[in-house]
């Protein structure tokens, strides 16, 4: 009687010695995140953190979850990995600092049909870069192999923050009011959002990604990494009292400005005060996208925007540009009228 073959795991498209050796390879890179709190390795059913309560009277957890969604196709096309891990933190970390929280640490999910070891430690490698721009300690994280599920070539990401603030500083724009300016941070270019309609442009306008925009070819500056404002942020906060900050995300200054208005107030912009990037004008007219859709889909050029009073709009401008940010006044707080939440002028 012949014996039935004995199958494997790894004949059934799951390598665990790939996953190992990942583990390996990542080490010097998680470690180079260690921070205030940190306690112990990678390796373990669970990650440890140290809560830095000596520094908090009455502090709250703050927690953010996201990925980086269609940008890991462009990533995929251009064999370009080294700067998504850097979108991945900056999508979850910008979201709790505008509350005012110092991000603590992070945990990331990588999951894909087969594992590509070059490419994993490419990403990987880059969200250790963003949890030191960040500023949090890389503590733990998941890579699942899932044959079936996912095309071959293809992958996701996914993460998660968590930060702490003091009860009585969360920023969340309940005392914004009427006359209050907004401030823009510039962003660093597309970020990681609206790259499904990005990647529709570059097919309908058979555009090659070795073509200049700007000072670079389209395709590099296209991959850009989501610049990250955490320190930045936590900065400006111990210096100039802030009544909200919008991170500008999926809906652009659209959908995002109206998140922290309270009901009666609405937030009157002024495009003249800034130039879309050249990326941005080259997405508008290659697409011929109008300008509201252009507004409600990319930051066009505006990464965050703060609310503060009058009166300390020039210390804060001042302060953000010795932080190294580009800073401007984009507009100010207004009546509500019509449901507009966002009125552009």
């Amino acid at each position: 009687m012949t014996a039935e073959p004995s199958l494997s795991y790894r004949e059934a498209g799951v390598d665990i010695d790939a996953g190992n050796e990942l583990v390996e390879r990542i080490k010097p890179a998680i470690r180079s995140t260690r921070r205030e709190g940190s306690i112990g390795g990678i390796g373990g059913f669970g990650g440890l953190f140290e809560l830095p309560l000596e520094r908090y009277r009455n502090p709250l957890l703050v927690s953010g979850t996201d990925g980086v969604g269609t940008k890991l196709k462009l990533a995929s096309e251009l064999g370009r990995f080294d700067g998504i891990g850097i979108d991945l933190v900056a999508m979850c970390a910008n979201d709790i600092a505008v509350l005012g929280a110092e991000a603590l640490f992070f945990l990331d999910y990588y999951a894909t049909g087969q594992l590509q070891l070059d490419q994993a430690q490419q990403v990987i490698e880059g969200i250790a870069e963003g949890c030191r721009q960040a500023g949090c300690a890389l503590i733990g994280g998941e890579t699942a192999e899932m044959p079936g599920v996912y095309a071959p070539g293809d992958f996701d990401l996914a993460g998660f923050c968590v930060g702490i603030v003091e009860r009585d500083r969360v920023i969340d724009g309940s005392s914004i009011g009427h006359g209050d300016r907004l401030l823009a941070l510039a962003s660093s270019g597309v970020h990681s959002n609206g790259f499904s309609l990005v990647r529709k442009i570059v097919e309908i306008s058979g555009a090659d990604f070795d073509q200049a925009c700007g000072d670079d070819k389209l395709g590099t500056t296209l991959m850009i990494p989501t610049r990250i404002y955490v320190k930045t942020l936590l900065a400006l906060a111990t210096s100039c009292p802030l009544k909200g900050i919008v991170h500008v995300t999926g809906g652009g200054l659209v959908d995002n400005l109206p998140r922290i208005l309270p009901d009666n107030c609405s937030a009157a912009i002024d495009l003249s005060s800034w130039q879309f990037p050249d990326v941005f004008a080259w997405l508008q007219q290659a697409g011929g996208i109008e300008q509201q859709e252009m507004l409600r889909t990319f930051n066009c050029g505006v990464g965050m925007v703060i609310a503060v009073a009058p009166d300390v709009v020039d210390d804060c401008l001042a302060r953000l540009r010795e932080l190294g940010e580009t800073a401007w006044q984009i507009g100010q707080i207004v009546a509500r009228g019509d449901d507009a939440g966002v009125v552009f002028g």
